[in-house]
């Protein structure tokens, strides 16, 4: 079954979750239409590749033209149309973008299914799916809007007040001009009673718009503190939670919108009391209000705008390699890596002006941290609106590169207490904002970032980033692993399986991550020590559960995505699950002894006897590469006592036919004689058989019949 007819039998509060995600960048309706073909691309790998993303982009034009065409609808055909103009105009300078952003909806279309399989969310990822989260973004949409409508009303009581003053000031002028004999006349007089009823007029007119100006201040000051603000630190945890496989962050459009909105409040209220300054200039009298009220209130409006233009500086996406997209925080040493920064305030007036400066570990200080790194490649850029598909002003930082600093002795840096994946360092940007005679100093940083030389460092470095963002929301704490806090199981196993559902398409289900939990408590949770091997094996936890998951994603992953591998589960479970069930029955697991290994176990009950357990050695990436999994399973077969070689393989755990579970995998060409006679003859003893590997070599010396005859005599 596709993804997309998977999402469409989800049931309606996940389809709420995947409406959420499709907007104009990407509209739903061409994910419907062109359901299978968008399925069988390989948009990850084209959101890294400029070439691959610009002919992906130019067959996906051909594939929506197509639809088009041959769409018999009226309605329907002139949507596809215009959405097909659109997509053409968005896209056609930056196609990496497009890649990007359907590889993102796939990707988060697979965790949500993951999730509905599950029988329930885990506490952080509920905690982000807030039930009152459309209402708060719904308030804070009315709030913004109330606050602009008062404020463009202002500027028709600014032009009434100039019109009011206009009109005071020519009278008195006026007055002023008359013949002096006709001071005391009764005439004068009633002109002086007029003008002073008018002064009282304008007195009260200016009173008043400075009290209403002095309410929408405090309004927006409440608004940004106790809304903006803290809706901005949600955008920023989340998109901590994002970068460790949670779900895809959105949200940052409408973030935008709202700071947007109150900037320009912001900065038409400064010009409407620059404004009332050019009043005062013709007309002010004793006890004048906007001489008096005006300084505090300037000194508020700039404060609340200063800060707002500040903290609308931020990482929209952080620094992360293409070589893997989805381990982002991890850099190689002289491997490119990109990030991306936005300012949340799109004003045109300071559009192709601000120039974005990125500095490496910017004013870290001394013995923080063992080595010291610096940017290779040009770190200045200015930033475009161009570069981005829905307008904002951003700047795309796509070439820099990491060079360790060597000291004159030739040595890199000092050995410190911590690791190389435990060190943590920072990528800082700085920019200059200039508008209406306000320079304000923008900046802002990365998420703390973990440095390796050595892709064997790429699992502890994951590792130290997984923990970091897991326990932490502090955007900066580069001592964290001074003295890093544990974590409770409900918290990791959340996490480890986001990993499963990033990676693979599927997490792990209730009962995977109980084995997975027997097996790791009292060996990972205080992590430290993460880049210690495991008790008695001579690699680490993280190396291996990022060898399951390459695994998984280059060899295993239709029979994964089926839910047909139970996984972590240790032989003596193996066991107890298996020994009641009927012969042939088998299971499989990923192998604890060997880094990104599966194995299978089958049982065989004796008419007389125990129960028999017989398993094979795992098959890694080398054995899976020549064959498909599902086909080893197909074609596996062993020669016992003389007999016909046969499949022992006949009900997948608990009691699924075999066929039935892997038929639709299998290659249509079934392998014939050698591969059969070549799998490995089953063992009278509980150990296992020989492996594929022996196998090979002992094929290329005898042939399939020495060996069956050989194995008879035994």
């Amino acid at each position: 079954m596709s993804q997309w007819k998977q999402i469409q039998q989800l049931d309606i509060k996940f389809l709420e979750q995947v409406d959420y995600f499709y907007d104009d960048n990407f509209p739903m309706e061409v994910r419907q239409v062109l359901a299978t073909w968008i399925e069988g691309q390989d948009w990850e790998t084209a959101s890294n590749h400029e070439s691959m993303a610009a002919v992906l982009f130019n067959n996906f034009l051909i594939q929506l033209e197509r639809q088009c065409s041959q769409e018999q609808n009226f309605l329907h055909r002139h949507n596809l149309k215009r959405i097909y103009q659109q997509l053409q105009l968005k896209y056609k300078t930056n196609t990496l973008h497009m890649a990007t952003i359907i590889s993102s909806c796939l990707r988060e279309e697979r965790r949500i299914i993951s999730t509905a399989s599950m029988q329930e969310q885990g506490p952080l990822e509920k905690s982000l799916q807030n039930s009152e989260a459309f209402e708060r973004q719904k308030n804070m949409d009315n709030r913004v809007a109330i606050i602009r409508s008062s404020v463009q009303m202002m500027d028709q009581t600014v032009k009434y007040l100039e019109d009011v003053q206009d009109d005071f000031d020519f009278r008195y002028k006026t007055l002023q001009s008359r013949d002096p004999a006709e001071k005391n006349s009764q005439c004068m007089k009633q002109e002086v009673l007029t003008l002073q009823e008018m002064l009282n007029h304008l007195d009260f007119k200016r009173k008043e718009i400075l009290s209403k100006m002095t309410d929408i201040i405090k309004e927006i000051d409440s608004f940004v503190t106790s809304q903006l603000n803290p809706e901005l630190m949600d955008w920023k945890r989340r998109q901590q939670i994002a970068c460790i496989g949670g779900p895809v962050l959105t949200g940052l459009d409408q973030l935008q919108n709202w700071f947007t909105l109150t900037a320009q409040s912001l900065f038409q209220i400064k010009r409407q009391l620059d404004k009332l300054g050019e009043l005062i200039l013709k007309v002010t009298y004793e006890s004048d209000p906007i001489p008096i009220q005006k300084p505090q209130m300037e000194e508020q409006v700039k404060y609340l705008i200063y800060h707002l233009i500040k903290s609308s500086f931020v990482v929209e996406k952080q620094p992360c390699m293409p070589t893997h997209p989805q381990k982002p925080l991890i850099i190689k040493t002289q491997v490119q890596f990109t990030t991306k920064v936005r300012l949340l305030v799109k004003l045109p007036e300071v559009d192709y002006q601000l120039k974005v400066k990125t500095t490496f570990d910017k004013d870290l200080p001394p013995g923080r941290v063992n080595r010291q790194f610096f940017i290779l490649t040009n770190n200045t850029k200015v930033m475009d609106v161009e570069e981005s598909s829905n307008g904002c002003l951003s700047v795309e930082f796509r070439h820099l590169q990491l060079k360790e600093k060597k000291y004159p002795s030739g040595t890199k840096g000092n050995e410190g207490p911590l690791t190389v994946t435990e060190e943590l360092h920072s990528l800082s940007f700085e920019a200059q904002f200039c508008m209406q005679g306000m320079n304000i100093g923008l900046a802002t940083c990365s998420l703390p970032l973990v440095v390796i030389s050595n892709v064997s460092q790429l699992p502890g470095g994951w590792a130290s980033v997984m923990w970091y963002n897991l326990l932490t929301d502090e955007p900066e704490n580069l001592a964290f692993f001074s003295s890093p806090p544990r974590a409770s199981w409900s918290q990791l196993s959340e996490v480890l399986s986001w990993q499963f559902s990033t990676f693979a398409g599927r997490g792990l289900n209730k009962e995977q991550l109980s084995m997975l939990g027997e097996k790791l408590l009292g060996e990972l949770l205080c992590l430290p020590h993460h880049s210690e091997n495991i008790p008695g094996k001579p690699f680490s936890f993280w190396q291996w559960l990022d060898s399951i998951l390459e695994l998984i994603k280059k060899h295993l992953l239709p029979v994964w995505i089926d839910g047909y591998i139970l996984g972590f589960v240790s032989k003596e479970t193996e066991r107890a699950l298996l020994r009641e069930k009927e012969s042939g029955t088998f299971l499989l697991r990923f192998s604890e002894s060997h880094l990104g290994g599966i194995t299978f176990t089958w049982v065989e009950q004796p008419e007389n006897g125990e129960a028999k357990f017989i398993s094979v050695e795992p098959y890694t990436k080398n054995r899976l590469s020549a064959l498909p999994f599902a086909d080893i399973i197909r074609d596996y077969k062993v020669i016992a006592d003389g007999t016909v070689p046969e499949s022992p393989l006949k009900f997948l755990y608990p009691d699924m036919p075999k066929d039935e579970a892997f038929g639709k995998h299998y290659n249509s060409q079934q392998n014939k004689g050698k591969e059969r006679l070549l799998t490995p003859p089953q063992c009278s003893s509980p150990e296992p058989p020989m492996s594929p590997g022996m196998f090979d070599i002992l094929n290329e010396q005898i042939s399939p019949f020495e060996i069956a005859s050989a194995v008879s005599v035994l």
